[in-house]
């Protein structure tokens, strides 16, 4: 029986791809079911609850922009650091750690062990989220393996908060090797989803002269200028729950919920960024293959391979 299991742990091993590259084929071998079986916990999730998508896409974007993505926003604080869930852009505003726990719990039972990384969860979850709500799919580049370590400092340094302006947005995509088109594509996402009224609420009472005022007006009735902090707005006030071009024809007409979203359109410096938001209002396809492209462009920003980094047996916490 020893003998039996010393060979089936010896060719697990082999089997694994040992290559330092992200492929699309990664697991094609090892576990030919894990991307159908995550696909299958994703839809069902967001069937129950559409939001979850727009959370799982989020939780990509976050875990990438810190250290490159390599699932270490999933890290529970521990004894030796301070995680990034608590950080500003995520205190209180990142959700769907529960699916992801349950995508790799599902995913090691169909896998018959350990074998895909958080990290590449996520990215896969965000691109059936994505189709889910009715978006395009596009190729998810895998091979990621899972950080040992979080760092809250880095996710308060490094993601865009929804306060930024157009230069700060722009030199935190460039500093990732992210171009303006990415920029504009990538925050496409937010067609999807709700923010919190403690997260536009500035925008509603000091920026009369680039909101729409009748937006403004509706808005404040669910966000008064005290308290209400928790009150939920949709990104895309005509349809938060599916993927599609809404949210740039409302950067159009003055109707970015966030300070973040408008200066895409009419903030300092952006002929560039107003070209773009023009176009894709007009042009959904175009939108869908760009955003598609600048996910996987996003998805490739320093991945751990190869031996370094783990995969992690839960998400939440380092193996020991």
């Amino acid at each position: 029986m020893a003998t039996a299991q010393m060979f089936f742990t010896i060719f697990f091993v082999v089997m694994l791809p040992a290559q330092g590259q992200l492929t699309p084929d990664f697991y094609d071998a090892v576990c030919p079911h894990a991307l159908p079986t995550i696909r299958a916990v994703v839809e069902a999730a967001v069937a129950l609850q559409p939001r979850l998508g727009a959370y799982l896409v989020r939780l990509h974007f976050h875990d990438c922009f810190v250290n490159g993505c390599d699932g270490s926003v999933l890290l529970d604080d521990s004894a030796t650091f301070v995680g990034e869930k608590t950080a500003g852009p995520n205190n209180n505003s990142l959700r769907g750690f529960e699916v992801i726990d349950d995508i790799k719990a599902v995913v090691n039972a169909a896998c018959f062990g350990n074998v895909v990384s958080c990290a590449d969860i996520l990215a896969v979850a965000a691109r059936d989220s994505i189709v889910a709500l009715g978006g395009s799919s596009y190729e998810v580049l895998l091979g990621r393996r899972d950080a040992t370590t979080a760092s809250k400092d880095d996710a308060n340094a490094d993601i865009p908060t929804p306060f930024s302006g157009l230069p700060d947005l722009l030199a935190k995509f460039q500093s990732h090797g992210l171009a303006v088109e990415d920029l504009v594509a990538l925050s496409g996402a937010h067609t999807l989803g709700f923010a919190r009224c403690a997260l536009f609420r500035d925008r509603l009472y000091n920026e009369t002269s680039t909101i729409d005022s009748d937006f403004a007006t509706a808005l404040q009735a669910r966000c008064p200028r005290t308290g209400g902090d928790d009150e939920l707005s949709p990104l895309d006030e005509t349809s938060p729950a599916v993927f599609d071009a809404g949210y740039y024809r409302g950067l159009l007409q003055n109707k970015g919920l966030l300070h973040s979203d408008q200066q895409l359109f009419g903030g300092d410096g952006s002929d560039d960024t107003d070209a773009l938001v023009q176009h894709y209002s007009e042009n959904p396809g175009e939108f869908m293959a760009d955003f598609g492209a600048a996910m996987i462009k996003m998805g490739s920003i320093s991945p751990l391979t190869g031996s370094d980094g783990e995969i992690r047996e839960n998400c939440r916490v380092a193996n020991a």
